[in-house]
């Protein structure tokens, strides 16, 4: 049989190296790789869960590569009152991060229930805010949900909540790669 341009299929790597670097992982057809996953929730899916799931899916790359994380709006409707699919300041936050969001960059989606359901870990942004959002809409995940403490840019500035929030994602990620 002729060599295949790809290398040995039967090796699950191509090479040390590639392995290092994530690439030539050769998985066999029946075989599927589930990400288990983080749901971020605020109230536009705008500006701080956004942040927070590329920021999540940035630094969970090397070492919680079976997590990735989404995020959503907990506002039901949805006002055209954003200028663009995501927060200048998200976009700021995490270009100094040296982290780029691809095109074509999303629009905020809100929360449906389905999606709480396969989540594995969930997060809302501001429980003082969320909360009753949650207990309106989603009752029976009220208490089942991970709440954190931080304000919408109204309230405290990018400066202060980005790398605060920085520090949060980091600490989740490595109490996620504890349980594995």
């Amino acid at each position: 049989m002729p060599a295949s341009p790809c290398g040995d299929w039967r090796r699950d790597w191509d090479s040390e190296s590639d392995r290092q670097a994530g690439r030539g992982l050769k998985i066999q057809e029946s075989e599927t790789v589930k990400k288990q996953q983080v749901l971020f929730l605020c109230t536009g899916n705008y500006y701080r869960s956004r942040f927070a799931e590329e920021l999540f899916n940035r630094l969970a790359l090397p070492g919680a590569a079976g997590w990735q994380a989404s995020s959503r709006a907990l506002a039901e409707n949805l006002v055209n009152r954003n200028v663009g699919p995501i927060s200048p300041h998200t976009l700021d936050g995490l270009a100094a991060r040296q982290i780029d969001v691809p095109f074509p960059r999303r629009f905020p989606r809100a929360l449906q229930s389905y999606e709480l359901d396969a989540a594995q870990h969930v997060v809302a942004l501001n429980e003082r805010e969320h909360r009753p959002m949650i207990a309106q809409r989603f009752p029976d995940w009220v208490n089942s949900i991970e709440y954190w403490a931080f304000e919408d840019v109204d309230i405290a500035s990018p400066a202060e909540i980005l790398p605060r929030l920085e520090t949060a994602v980091r600490d989740l990620i490595e109490r996620l790669m504890r349980q594995v």
